[in-house]
């Protein structure tokens, strides 16, 4: 895995356990010398793992379409910040650049990306590793969710044994990247 698309909030929501695991994402993936793809933002969940990618001399993308500079605070130091016009390009190109992609907590935006990626995989358009970081419990209703849909006969049981669903991010990157 070269690069990794991470999807998360533009805001650090109410527990600073979700900052310290952006933090840890960012480090690590620079550590391992995986460029982080993302949505560009300074700030949030964004920004923690762009900063600390950063910080460790990791390389960082981000893509931010013209409309949402402002508002989401474009960052200005990544490696490469790449403006397009509409949220439809942007998660085009995160989804073209990323080897993998991980959703770490967020709103209905980063749900709304990360459920696109699965039902791509789901129909064939790509074999990427698809990874839930489950810090403190934040996706376990939407796992719960999952097996709901397997159980009602909507979705197909190996389409979610697909996603790699972890608490620990050091465990994520590790099975993500094998």
């Amino acid at each position: 895995m070269n690069t990794l698309t991470v999807f998360c909030g533009a805001k650090k929501g109410n527990r600073p356990i979700y900052i310290q695991a952006a933090q840890k994402l960012g480090r690590l993936a620079a550590e391992l010398d995986v460029e982080i793809i993302y949505g560009g933002s300074s700030s949030g969940l964004m920004g923690a793992v762009a900063d600390s990618a950063l910080e460790k001399n990791g390389t960082v993308t981000g893509i931010i379409p013209e409309e949402l500079k402002p508002q989401e605070i474009a960052h200005q130091h990544v490696s490469r910040l790449i403006t397009v016009n509409s949220m439809h390009e942007r998660k085009a190109l995160m989804y073209e650049k990323g080897d993998a992609f991980v959703a770490l907590p967020g709103g209905i935006g980063t749900l709304e990306e990360f459920m696109e990626v699965i039902t791509w995989g789901a129909i064939g358009q790509h074999e990427k590793q698809c990874a839930l970081l489950n810090v403190g419990n934040y996706y376990t209703p939407l796992e719960e969710l999952l097996e709901h849909m397997v159980h009602e006969g909507f979705l197909a049981k190996h389409i979610k044994e697909k996603i790699v669903i972890e608490e620990d991010v050091e465990a994520l990157l590790h099975k993500v990247n094998s």
